[in-house]
């Protein structure tokens, strides 16, 4: 079926168009529900107490290769919006599973010891220094993530590139940086306010700024570190 076809499934019209973007999302949410349920009910079984933050972090393993076949999916939504929405984010889970984890699994390690240092800090000596700047690290590696986050969805890197390229894109593309730096900001203020169901809920909603945010930094990273025009 060609392309055309595909487009001709959901109709010119823009009730047509409304309704399958809705369905689109509806279709998202409830993949990022799923993807974020074994982390949410790790987190309801955890008793929030600072010796239980290495198995909050390590709860977040799924939420790397979840967000990444999200925005895998809407770019291709972009492309070629037909009125299967499943098809892509299956597919960008699948090929970008492996990539994702091989940079998520250190990066939650390394999160685990900066959270670590920032909840303990003030039992060492020079605690009131180590903990802003375990809390700033922490904050760089979180946007740093994002970064590596859009990479690996979108790019096929040697594991090294990848890590190099994010990194060079947390300076050059420092507004997506800021954008993921104030998502964050909010998906965590979000959490501590209400709780993680809701933001388990809402998750479509940052999967769909994030894509907003990512497309600055696909752009950029197209036009310098690749041979497409």
């Amino acid at each position: 079926m060609s392309t055309q076809q595909h487009a001709g499934e959901i109709g010119p019209g823009v009730l047509s168009r409304f309704t399958a973007a809705v369905y689109r999302y509806l279709v998202l949410g409830v993949f990022l529900a799923v993807a974020g349920l074994p982390t949410l009910l790790a987190w309801m079984l955890l008793a929030p107490v600072p010796g239980n933050v290495a198995w909050f972090v390590a709860a977040l393993l799924p939420a790397a290769p979840a967000l990444s076949a999200a925005l895998y999916a809407q770019r291709a939504w972009a492309k070629e919006p037909d009125l299967s929405p499943a098809r892509p984010l299956l597919r960008g889970l699948r090929m970008n599973l492996r990539d994702t984890l091989a940079w998520s699994v250190p990066v939650l390690a390394l999160a685990t010891v900066l959270a670590v240092n920032v909840l303990f800090a003030g039992q060492v000596a020079g605690g009131g220094f180590l903990r802003p700047v375990c809390a700033v690290l922490l904050a760089v590696l979180a946007v740093w993530s994002g970064h590596l986050l859009v990479v690996s969805s979108f790019f096929s890197f040697r594991f090294r590139d990848v890590l190099r390229v994010a990194a060079a894109e947390f300076f050059l593309s420092w507004k997506s940086s800021l954008g993921m730096l104030s998502l964050l900001i909010v998906a965590t203020a979000a959490v501590l306010l209400t709780s993680e169901a809701v933001m388990l809920l809402l998750a479509w909603a940052f999967a769909t700024m994030l894509w907003v945010v990512a497309r600055p930094v696909i752009a950029d990273i197209t036009k310098r570190f690749t041979a497409e025009s």
